[in-house]
């Protein structure tokens, strides 16, 4: 082991993107220099990231409230529809709910509780059982809600989501009931067409609300399939994704990405001589233990990325060699001891003793979560993140 420095998460600073611009060019560009500037050299297996948003901005990838207001109309009829388990944000979901209710009479508003899909809590667990009040089971009205829970604003954006949805339901000309349940089934009480805006969990809402009884059943992901009156789209994740850009308008999930990242790689391949992984990545997975939110509003972590970065990590757990396998040495020996361990390790681990407590997610989930610490989502001004030693071990010299 005469390495001393592992894996290296380094922001990249990049122009700021416009629509039409050849990111291939720029961030291969922006890379190159950056080594220049802060003489490291690029290496093989080396992985090279880049943020969906700048890859949906130079697509040009928006849609308007009004583009989403026809294409909501268009497909769920213009009347009473239920919007059932959107996120609380301003960010991810007000522009399009704006959308949404522009495009409706009556918007039967649906929240979970006692949070939403992503962890934003409307209130605690413990003001649930000092009220009685079961989730699983428990439908409420609004007036009921206010009645047992008042006005709970949220700890980090100081905003109380439920009036703030409902004043921008009310606001964009539409009528609006609200009620609080987690069985998606609760809204077809009201109205047979519904528009479910969870997530992770939208395959499962749209099949219980189908099997229900439920007319016109749709999520996020069929709204924004394909360009209405001039807007961008995404075929595969619609308004999934999308995030606010300005206040009339947000910017979709970038659209097939995979060529670029096929590009790149090819770029800096003929650039260097070198073979680095490259992906795109949106939000990270990952929960903040205050504000609750495991932060992952994106459909995926990444939407593209190079085929070696396809799989699960493949690791021994060094505590657990270090104290069971070899806890009777130590020094050199214990050094040589672990690295013939790593050396002879099996091309599969899963279900072995000496791998648990390894991270078992796939590795674009962890590096795409690794990316979004590194370029936050403020005015650091590093869309692109290049890391080194992220598939070396503890014998890489």
């Amino acid at each position: 082991m005469s390495r001393t420095v592992g894996t290296v998460s380094r922001g990249i600073r990049a122009p700021i993107i416009r629509e039409g611009d050849d990111l291939t060019q720029i961030v291969t560009q922006s890379v190159l220099e950056a080594a220049r500037e802060d003489g490291f050299a690029i290496r093989d297996r080396d992985v090279v990231a880049m943020t969906e948003a700048i890859v949906a901005r130079a697509q040009g990838n928006y849609a308007t409230v009004d583009q989403i207001a026809a294409d909501v109309k268009a497909k769920l009829g213009g009347g009473t529809v239920g919007v059932i388990f959107p996120i609380l944000s301003r960010n991810r979901f007000a522009v399009c709910l704006r959308g949404i209710a522009k495009g409706c009479k009556k918007v039967v508003l649906q929240l979970s509780y006692p949070s939403d899909e992503v962890g934003n809590h409307l209130i605690s667990m413990d003001a649930l059982d000092e009220n009685g009040v079961d989730p699983y089971r428990d439908v409420l009205t609004l007036e009921k809600y206010r009645a047992l829970f008042g006005y709970e604003k949220h700890p980090f954006t100081g905003v109380d989501y439920v009036e703030y949805y409902e004043s921008l339901i009310k606001d964009c000309g539409a009528e609006v009931e609200i009620i609080f349940a987690n069985d998606p089934r609760a809204v077809l009480e009201y109205t047979k067409d519904v528009l479910t805006c969870d997530i992770h969990t939208r395959a499962r809402s749209k099949r219980l609300l189908k099997a229900a009884g439920g007319e016109r059943v749709l999520g996020l992901d069929d709204i924004m399939t394909a360009g209405v009156n001039g807007s961008g789209y995404n075929a595969v994740y619609g308004l999934l994704g999308s995030n606010k850009a300005t206040e009339d308008k947000v910017k979709l999930f970038p659209r097939d990405p995979q060529p670029l990242v096929d590009a790149i790689q090819k770029k800096i391949l003929e650039e260097t001589g070198k073979h680095v992984e490259v992906m795109v990545y949106g939000d990270g997975a990952f929960k903040d233990p205050v504000g609750k939110i495991w932060e992952l509003a994106d459909p995926v972590v990444s939407p593209a990325y190079t085929p070696g970065l396809e799989g699960t990590p493949n690791e021994l757990k060094l505590k657990y060699l270090a104290d069971n396998d070899f806890g009777h040495l130590s020094g050199a020996e214990l050094r040589d001891a672990i690295s013939g361990a790593i050396r002879k390790k099996d091309a599969d681990l899963k279900g072995q003793m000496a791998s648990e407590g390894t991270t078992p997610r796939r590795l674009t989930d962890l590096i795409g979560s690794l990316c979004d610490l590194t370029s936050g989502s403020g005015d650091k001004g590093t869309p692109i993140v290049y890391i080194q030693g992220y598939f070396d071990n503890y014998t890489t010299e």
